[in-house]
């Protein structure tokens, strides 16, 4: 059992599942989850919630392994629980989301459908990253976690940020490695604060490899 890094309390949670949402003004037989021939930005979107981090963070590599697109997100901050992560699937594919989650023993608390034009808006992980550069060293910053290298070398000079148990031992195993040569945060730890930090991790990797193309020329 997964230890509950992000325990969501006994609250009045507003979006009990929502079977079929449909779009105000428009035909009441109109199925907003059904229109073919539409952008990206067009579509409907669901949020599927989670209540432990652990299974937030295996959602999307196994909708990806069954060719469903999906986006990690923070959700609405009327609806967090505890766990300020979840996945963002087209409408369309929620029943097949729901199924191979379930199937691979991923938990979901709770699935929230945001028609296009919803006000509740997720905060898309992406723009949550930060980047500085220091000169000789490069910071980059995802949410609360911070990872610093020093440019040439890309030596991981320092680590902080969050408040999770397991940023000590983060910070130990990645403190002085060589970006991209290491182990990733990922694979070292399953909170919140590691999910964030490995994002900034790829971040940094890919600028690091940019810099080594560069000098490579």
């Amino acid at each position: 059992m997964p230890s509950r890094m992000c325990y969501a309390p006994s609250v009045d949670i507003r979006f009990y599942t929502v079977i079929k949402l449909l779009r105000i003004g428009d035909d009441p037989h109109y199925d907003a989850m059904e229109v073919p021939g539409l952008s990206e930005e067009e579509k409907d979107k669901a949020l599927i919630v989670f209540d432990y981090i652990y299974h937030a963070m295996r959602a999307k590599p196994v909708l990806e392994e069954v060719s469903i697109q999906a986006r990690e997100v923070a959700p609405p901050v009327e609806y967090r629980t505890g766990c300020d992560l979840a996945v963002e699937v087209d409408a369309t594919d929620v029943d097949a989301a729901e199924n191979i989650l379930i199937e691979k023993g991923v938990m979901i608390l709770d699935i929230l459908f945001m028609p296009k034009g919803a006000k509740m808006i997720p905060v898309y992980l992406t723009t949550l990253i930060k980047t500085v550069d220091y000169g000789d060293y490069v910071m980059v910053r995802c949410g609360n976690m911070k990872i610093t290298y020093q440019k040439g070398s890309g030596v991981i000079v320092n680590i902080s940020g969050g408040g999770c148990p397991d940023i000590p031992y983060l910070g130990m195993q990645l403190y002085g490695t060589v970006i991209g040569q290491g182990p990733r945060p990922r694979s070292l730890g399953r909170t919140i604060c590691a999910y964030t930090l490995e994002h900034a991790y790829e971040k940094a990797l890919g600028i690091y490899k940019k810099e080594t193309s560069k000098r490579g020329r």
